[in-house]
């Protein structure tokens, strides 16, 4: 049987897309990047959903998810009350939070303000706290984010053609190529995929869920950790370096460890398979699935 799709609602009412596939808990629940919809994922949904349930869901202004009526709602808090209005609506009260890059951030969130609700973390090439700080290694994007933030409010008409034209164009997909994957082994279908996602988001969305990530900080909390957690850096991992995985890893009390060689970014694709054995190894020794429960007697 495929997966389903559905809709929940957020706590304004936004519609949320999800979907899910497979059975068996507990459950993962697979939390994106910023202006991602899914294609990391790729690989790992249909493979892990074989012995387990899977759920994925598109941040709003995303992917299938509608945008909010009110813009201010576009935090990494909106996302985590929206996490959780899809795990309500998949009738799950807890599962692993599974995150790529900003998803990290969303699902470290999620753990400080819902612990109850959290069986794991598999925290996947993402920075813990101020990422525009450490992209490519330098303060650089974080010193003229105001000023991009600035231009794309003043001319959000520019900031759309940039997304919807731009970034989906043969152009960037070469410098994508060049500059930011390992082009020995990343599918050139992938980074396209990545840049089809980015240029459907809602350009407003992405401004400010950037924003809000930019100043989030999640350092404080990750020695408060006490549930199973596997981190995953790449090695030429250009957003977000490899050291703030290793430093992760360090921070979070028992915590395991996995390093993808030569791996940027999109390591989860262009190591799928080294991920997905590690990755179910990971479950099956620290979060095993559970039987079903057995039918209460008859009184």
């Amino acid at each position: 049987m495929g997966p389903t799709e559905s809709l929940a609602a957020g706590r304004d009412g936004t519609p949320l897309w999800w979907r899910s596939a497979g059975g068996g808990g507990p459950p993962l629940l697979l939390s994106d990047g910023i202006g991602c919809s899914g294609f990391i994922w790729d690989r790992l949904f249909p493979a892990l959903s074989r012995s387990r349930r899977v759920i994925h869901w598109n941040y709003r202004g995303h992917g299938k998810s509608g945008s909010p009526s009110d813009m201010s709602r576009c935090t990494i808090g909106d996302c985590v009350d929206d996490l959780l209005q899809v795990l309500d609506a998949a009738g799950e009260p807890r599962a692993v939070l599974v995150g790529h890059s900003m998803g990290v951030q969303v699902a470290l969130e999620a753990w400080r303000r819902a612990p109850e609700r959290v069986d794991g973390l598999v925290l996947a090439l993402g920075s813990p706290s101020h990422p525009l700080e450490t992209f490519h290694g330098s303060r650089l994007l974080a010193q003229v984010f105001p000023v991009l933030k600035g231009a794309m409010e003043a001319w959000p008409g520019g900031a759309r053609l940039f997304f919807q034209r731009l970034l989906p164009s043969e152009l960037s997909l070469q410098l994508g190529l060049w500059l930011e994957v390992n082009r020995q082994l990343v599918r050139r279908e992938d980074l396209r995929h990545y840049l089809d996602d980015l240029s459907r988001v809602d350009t407003q969305v992405w401004l400010r869920l950037l924003d809000s990530a930019a100043s989030h900080d999640a350092r404080p909390w990750l020695p408060t950790i006490r549930v199973p957690t596997l981190v995953i850096g790449a090695e030429r991992d250009t957003f977000t370096p490899v050291e703030l995985a290793r430093q992760m890893h360090e921070a979070i009390p028992g915590s395991e460890y996995l390093l993808l060689p030569a791996g940027s970014h999109m390591g989860l694709l262009e190591h799928g398979e080294l991920t997905e054995l590690r990755l179910s190894r990971f479950l099956e020794q620290r979060l095993p699935v559970r039987p079903p429960a057995a039918p209460e007697a008859a009184g």
